[in-house]
């Protein structure tokens, strides 16, 4: 008669022999049926699963833009600097401006003999020269008639900028006549064009005045 064992594989008695008369396991109270069960086969794991890999949208791909080969940049060649020679800097001269005087009118006497006297110049005397004076009038009226009512230094004229004309001062002893009028000595008076101008009171030395 077969040895009586317990079937159950989770037992502690699983397998092993029991008395003959026990109808139960007594541990796991299978019930016996004096046959050893067989040994279980063990279960064969399923095998795993793949996982499914998610999918990574594409990004879209975009044309890369074409590359403009960049020129190739050479310094410029540095000049020879070897046989330099420092110079001393030169100054500017300035330019020599001469500016030219203002040119006056011409102060022009006409004498009733028709003889003509002219000057132009800032001051000069009218007179006539002589053994006292060393340096002869600008105006020299030797030599016309009736000379003797003339004085050395008879009368002064110059040229007034103020008043753009020229002036006469009478210094003279036998005095002087402005258009018939007689003039006041150390004073001056304007001369114009068409003016008479007379020296002594006689009516001898008579001049016509002009300025050009």
């Amino acid at each position: 008669m077969p040895a009586n064992r317990c079937p159950n594989p989770s037992c502690e008695y699983f397998n092993r022999t029991l008395p003959n008369s026990a109808k139960v396991c007594p541990w796991c109270s299978t019930p016996l049926g004096n046959v050893v069960a067989p040994t279980p086969t063990p279960s064969r794991p399923n095998p795993p699963q793949p996982i499914p890999q998610q999918v990574t949208p594409q990004q879209p791909v975009h044309p890369s833009p074409p590359v403009t080969p960049q020129p190739t940049y050479q310094p410029p060649v540095e000049p020879d600097r070897t046989n330099y020679q420092q110079r001393q800097p030169v100054q500017p001269t300035p330019p020599t401006y001469n500016p030219q005087p203002p040119r006056l009118p011409l102060l022009k006497f006409i004498h009733t003999s028709g003889r003509e006297f002219q000057w132009s110049g800032e001051a000069g005397f009218i007179g006539r020269r002589g053994k006292s004076v060393s340096i002869p009038p600008e105006i020299d009226l030797t030599g016309i008639p009736n000379e003797g009512i003339v004085s050395r230094r008879h009368a002064r004229v110059s040229w007034d900028w103020s008043q753009s004309s020229y002036m006469i001062v009478d210094m003279s002893t036998n005095g002087i006549y402005l258009n018939g009028t007689a003039l006041s000595p150390g004073v001056q008076y304007r001369l114009m064009n068409g003016d008479l101008l007379q020296f002594g009171q006689e009516n001898l030395v008579r001049f016509s005045v002009y300025v050009m």
